[in-house]
């Protein structure tokens, strides 16, 4: 799989942060080969990071230089929030869920590695929901 084809959901960019080792090990591997991310995904980051696990603004901003060297950022857009709103409704998920399916959609990913959706669960038929962990 080449890494245009992945997109990675927040969690997978918190697991680089977690103490567990073989969780930030898995998130590791996976982020190096590259893929995708979006603004969304970035900023819920920056969120949890700061709020939650309570890392420095220089710690947050160190990390999202990194993840920005191996991941293209895509922006969200109004085509985005417009499929997000479909997906959210056809698929019964979180509307922020929905914006990073629609993200991974739009920019062509075949793959969504993510913890929080039901892993194996195929979207519009062409982006597959992959739990990183297991």
């Amino acid at each position: 799989m080449i890494a245009a084809e992945v997109f990675f959901d927040t969690n997978v960019l918190l697991y680089l942060l977690s103490g567990e080792a073989a969780k930030a090990d898995r998130a590791e591997a996976l982020i190096q080969k590259g893929g995708r991310i979006s603004v969304q995904v970035l900023n819920e980051f920056v969120s949890v990071a700061t709020r939650k696990l309570r890392m420095s603004w220089s710690e947050t901003k160190d990390v999202l230089v990194i993840v920005r060297a191996v991941c293209q950022v895509d922006p969200i857009t109004i085509e985005t929030q417009e499929r997000a709103v479909r997906i959210a409704e056809r698929y019964q998920l979180n509307f922020y869920d929905a914006l990073i399916v629609a993200a991974a959609l739009l920019t062509g990913c075949g793959v969504l590695y993510s913890e929080n959706l039901q892993s194996g669960q195929r979207i519009d038929r062409s982006l597959k929901i992959v739990n990183p962990l297991s």
